[in-house]
């Protein structure tokens, strides 16, 4: 099999995984049932990031067939997949984003398919979550948070994040219930839940990722500036050659 491109769930490096990084294994159902002949596929794939190296495992329920002439199977259409290692499909975020958002929002993303009613109300509690702490703007209602949120477009927010939030917020069911308890189940479908998700991933990389990346930019510009003056001392604080005395004519 030939290398391929992947990014990892764990540190988010993108990477390219050989033969070596990665092993598949099948499990065939051989056994009389009302649905065929199905195969139970996982593989393994281990992030060739030296800081981080970490195993991430997926397994998939395929249709199989036994071509003509051979004794084994072989998996084709895949039916049904989950990542088990790390569970979801949830990313993993930096410790510096608050624990409670990003508690709130793996859970939703573990249970969107099974409970599309159950993870939109994390995710909303999640979004929530992020105004309240990385904003500082505590109301009675979410609804009422997001228009003091909408004042603030073009100083401390920016037009895109607004944009991707004034998505969410004018969707069917989730708009039509913003100004009720964030805890309250509202009746959505698994793409509304979904957009709630991807919401939460985008404000956490407009904030805390953000801000993060300017701190690290800062403290390495002064670094450097702090290394051209020293530099520039260095050269100041040189005794004045003298001046050799021209040869005699």
């Amino acid at each position: 099999m030939s290398d391929f491109n992947w990014t990892c769930p764990h540190c988010e490096n993108h990477v390219t995984i050989s033969d070596s990084r990665h092993q598949n294994d099948v499990h065939i159902l051989h056994i009389e049932n009302a649905t065929g002949v199905h195969g139970l596929v996982s593989r393994f794939i281990v992030c060739p990031n030296p800081k981080c190296k970490k195993y991430t495992l997926t397994v998939s329920i395929n249709e199989t067939a036994q071509p003509a002439g051979q004794r084994r199977h072989a998996t084709s259409k895949k039916l049904a997949s989950w990542r088990l290692v790390p569970w979801g499909a949830s990313r993993i975020f930096p410790d510096y984003v608050p624990q409670a958002v990003r508690d709130d929002y793996k859970e939703a993303c573990s249970i969107v398919d099974l409970s599309p009613k159950a993870a939109a109300t994390l995710a909303r509690r999640a979004i929530q979550g992020i105004i309240r702490d990385f904003w500082g703007i505590v109301k009675a209602t979410l609804f009422l948070e997001l228009k003091e949120l909408d004042t603030r477009v073009g100083h401390d927010v920016t037009q895109e994040t607004w944009d991707c939030i004034d998505v969410a917020r004018s969707m069917g069911n989730i708009g039509a219930h913003m100004e009720k308890d964030i805890n309250l189940i509202i009746d959505v479908d698994p793409d509304e839940a979904q957009t709630l998700i991807e919401l939460i991933e985008t404000l956490i990389a407009d904030t805390y990722i953000a801000r993060n990346t300017r701190k690290k930019q800062h403290v390495k510009i002064l670094a450097m500036t702090g290394k051209k003056d020293a530099v520039k001392g260095g050269v100041a604080e040189l005794s004045p050659v003298t001046p050799v005395d021209a040869p005699s004519e």
